[in-house]
């Protein structure tokens, strides 16, 4: 039976196993290990990549998210609005900071935030001292971010662009995360740029910002020993910003050949009565995820594609109001319908750009013999 992953790493890999292995060689024998030499180096090839004015290796997404939300001064006890739909890390940097997470439903056709839901979730919170809004730019295309920021603004709220799976991504032109005050990066590995282990970045275009994020990410340092801020040890590893320096050459690439599998998968699975992903007119889309959607439960579908040895996954099953760890925000099942509804009717498969013409025929003939 074929076996097709998620992503297969080692196939990407592979290719260009010789410049990774001498640019860990260089940083070992170099020994800076912290915040070295290809941090730096890292740091002004994604300003160039984004076309943004700051960019500042960070240890993860997760601390990305932190960082900034303290950077532009949200305290404790303050409210920051998010999506319901999302990895439960958007939510965490929140919550474990201190802040309120004020969840916030999504659009059904593009599984982004809404812009009209972030109203109304402003004008039902009157309890709550809104601060900011994070939104995610989820799967691989870019929430309507103008709209966003035009409400933020409306508003007194802060914008932190979470671009943890759209790197590369554009609005309008605009690279994904440089439009608002910040955007937050993660490298995971199992990103369309990805580290060797944690790795993460917060673009900004405020040199004021800038200076901030750059004392709170070394412990509060503006000189060694001298702490002018509560800072954090939220530091990028110099072994990973060398491997991000060699894979970045290739993610555009990369990313080409990701939406060719999607037209591919586009084409051929027209007409199933299946939902493909719905590419936004302000938004070119990665394909981060490439996420199908049935009008009925997909958990069927899911396990016939497993049986058949495919990799295929819901992202995401539990809402963010429906975890354990949120009930003392006290949502309840039924608040946020068009999330639950995407929990539950949509999956993804493989799209990684490694992927065979075979391997993809193998997809859509095994959704096909489901379907029909």
């Amino acid at each position: 039976m074929i076996k097709i992953p998620i992503i297969d790493l080692k196939k990407q890999i592979g290719p260009i196993r010789g410049e990774l292995d001498a640019a860990i060689k260089k940083v070992i024998d170099n020994t800076n290990f912290i915040l070295g030499e290809e941090v730096r180096n890292f740091e002004e090839s994604v300003k160039k990549y984004c076309r943004v004015k700051y960019a500042l290796g960070v240890s993860n997404g997760t601390d990305a998210i932190k960082l900034a939300l303290v950077a532009l001064g949200i305290k404790p006890g303050e409210g920051v609005l998010c999506p319901n739909f999302t990895y439960y890390a958007t939510a965490s940097s929140i919550a474990t900071m201190g802040a309120v997470p004020v969840f916030v439903d999504i659009e059904p056709d593009t599984y982004n935030i809404s812009a009209p839901k972030i109203e109304e979730a402003v004008k039902r919170s009157k309890n709550i001292n809104l601060k900011a809004v994070v939104p995610v730019h989820l799967y691989g295309q870019c929430a309507d971010i103008d709209n966003i920021v035009k409400l933020a603004q409306n508003y007194g709220l802060k914008v932190i662009e979470d671009t943890a799976q759209a790197f590369g991504a554009e609005y309008k032109g605009e690279k994904a995360g440089t439009i608002a005050e910040c955007g937050a990066v993660s490298f995971y590995p199992g990103k369309n740029l990805g580290a060797f282990g944690d790795a993460g970045m917060v673009l900004t275009n405020s040199q004021s910002l800038a200076e901030r994020l750059d004392i709170l990410r070394n412990q509060g340092n503006k000189e060694k020993y001298q702490h002018v801020l509560l800072g954090y040890n939220h530091r990028m590893d110099t072994i990973q910003a060398a491997i991000l320096q060699v894979k970045l050459k290739y993610l555009d690439a990369w990313n080409k050949k990701r939406q060719e599998n999607a037209g591919y998968f586009d084409r051929n699975l027209e007409g199933l009565g299946i939902k493909t992903p719905l590419v936004a007119k302000y938004s070119t889309h990665i394909y981060h995820q490439y996420v199908l959607r049935l009008n009925n439960p997909s958990s069927g579908l899911i396990e016939h594609l497993r049986k058949k040895g495919i990799d295929t996954r819901v992202y995401y099953p539990v809402p963010l109001h429906l975890q354990e760890c949120f009930t003392y925000l006290g949502y309840k099942k039924g608040d946020f319908p068009e999330s639950e509804k995407a929990s539950i009717e949509t999956l993804a498969i493989p799209v990684y750009p490694d992927l065979t013409k075979e391997e993809m025929d193998y997809i859509i003939s095994s959704i096909e013999e489901f379907l029909r």
